[in-house]
């Protein structure tokens, strides 16, 4: 149902807007009234799919951000800044740097500046092993004893210190500011992610053949081979948190999206399997080496605080978001070839 937007602010901004949460969040708010404007690289790959069926009003590139603002912020609702590298794989800390946490900052002084609101894409890795919760805290004491596995984590935890030392010292901030911690996303637009796509995505074909798909066994003698567990979070559900944000401008802090409910990659497996009417058919291989010391075993969103702001709707079963990503999009596409 498309939603009311004032005239006078009908343009958002969003950054990575044809990536996987990006772009959903762009169809998302075109079909709610806005002038959608979409910031990325497009490249040669098939990320363009992602918004080829958007009624955007303009593409613009990343590094041209500042000026875009500047020029049109008077017009500007919002920034939702989804634009980063999101490997966990990723090694090379310098781009890191560049794309993670200077882009933001950077965006944080403007949208700071210009008196607009800053809704951007935090992360559960912040949280590293779990050894210290997964409670979204925003105390500066909670958030300097978190130690993630790797330099993406590192480099949303930084923004997310770095902001909060600003709000509790008393400098410039935007009027609205959401720092996300997405636990495990997934659903339709993120095909173009490579080895970072879900696991849904990944054994979908094998399932789909009725086929063997294999998980990682376990390396703790604490989970069972599949028994791993995450907090798995359907896209739609992440839209849905950013939405309610858009509507509650008085909404500030730092929050996890999750469901609040860890379930195992088995689990997981067996409902593609059930969404395809197939019986599951799951092997183990063995986790390489470079994975094992920094492999999350369990991952569980506290969204207590979220639900005391106001998010009131509930979230998506993993039986059901996995059903309706199947039949409503991978399945289809399949078919259309």
């Amino acid at each position: 149902m498309t939603r009311s937007v004032a005239l006078s602010r009908d343009l958002l901004l969003v950054t990575g807007g044809a990536g996987f949460i990006g772009s959903n969040i762009a169809r998302a708010a075109a079909e709610d009234g806005y002038r959608v404007v979409v910031a990325d690289w497009l490249e040669d790959g098939p990320k363009w799919r992602n918004i080829s069926d958007i009624p955007l009003h303009d593409v613009i590139r990343p590094e041209t951000i500042n000026d875009f603002v500047e020029k049109e912020g008077g017009r500007l609702a919002a920034v939702v800044h989804m634009g980063a590298i999101s490997a966990t794989t990723e090694r090379d800390a310098d781009k890191i740097v560049a794309r993670n946490i200077r882009a933001t900052l950077d965006l944080w002084d403007l949208c700071a500046q210009k008196a607009l609101g800053l809704i951007f894409a935090s992360s559960a890795a912040t949280y590293g092993d779990g050894t210290q919760g997964f409670r979204d805290s925003e105390a500066g004491d909670d958030l300097a004893a978190l130690a993630p596995l790797n330099p993406y984590g590192w480099s949303k935890l930084f923004v997310d210190r770095r902001i909060m030392a600003d709000i509790t010292e008393g400098r410039p901030r935007p009027p609205q500011f959401a720092g996300l911690r997405f636990f495990n996303v997934y659903g339709p637009g993120e095909a173009h992610k490579g080895d970072m796509r879900s696991v849904v995505h990944k054994i979908y074909p094998n399932a789909e053949a009725g086929e063997s798909v294999t998980l990682f066994k376990s390396h703790d003698p604490r989970y069972t081979d599949g028994g791993q567990l995450r907090d798995f979070v359907y896209v739609g559900d992440c839209v849905e948190v950013v939405r309610w944000l858009l509507e509650s401008p008085d909404v500030s802090g730092i929050f996890n999206v999750g469901t609040g409910e860890a379930r195992s990659f088995a689990d997981l497996a067996t409902a593609v399997f059930t969404a395809l009417g197939k019986a599951p058919n799951i092997t183990y291989v063995d986790m390489p080496e470079s994975l094992q010391k920094a492999y999350q075993y369990f991952t569980q969103a506290d969204v207590s605080k979220l639900r005391a702001a106001g998010f009131t709707r509930p979230f998506t079963s993993l039986e059901d978001g996995v059903s309706t990503y199947v039949n409503r999009h991978l399945k289809p596409r399949n078919t259309a070839g």
